[in-house]
């Protein structure tokens, strides 16, 4: 048996950022099949930072506060920055993750990498993402 931490059952019971974003300017999908979730992130752009983030979650309670903790980490800063973040910084901003529960993590930064890679090819600019 394992335990989440506050924030994460904080996350998990009130999600924050749940939706979608019809004019999004870049959209990240990813999915883990092992366990069978899978996050669509949404990201808004205006100068280069990110003004909007949403997201449709499928998954088990941790990844649910991935998504969410993801998506208010990352609202508000820059491309740069966004792209910067790492699974660590979920998972700190989380209060952590059990071990079995680590994978989980993956899903937000990468699909906050996928969306920020598909915002820079609809704008014909090439970038090295992580991931």
């Amino acid at each position: 048996m394992f335990f989440y931490s506050t924030e994460v059952l904080e996350h998990f019971k009130n999600p924050k950022n749940v939706g979608t974003i019809p004019d999004a300017n870049g959209i990240g999908v990813i999915g883990d099949p092992d366990c069978g979730d899978s996050l669509q992130l949404y990201i808004k752009v205006e100068n280069d930072r990110l003004v909007d983030v949403k997201y449709l979650i499928k998954g088990c309670p941790a990844a649910i506060a991935v998504a969410s903790a993801l998506s208010v980490l990352v609202k508000g800063k820059t491309l740069f920055e966004a792209q910067e973040i790492t699974d660590d910084d979920v998972v700190k901003a989380l209060g952590g993750l059990p071990e079995i529960k680590l994978h989980c993590s993956n899903l937000g930064a990468n699909a906050l990498y996928l969306a920020i890679k598909d915002y820079f090819d609809r704008k014909g600019r090439t970038i090295k993402i992580k991931g």
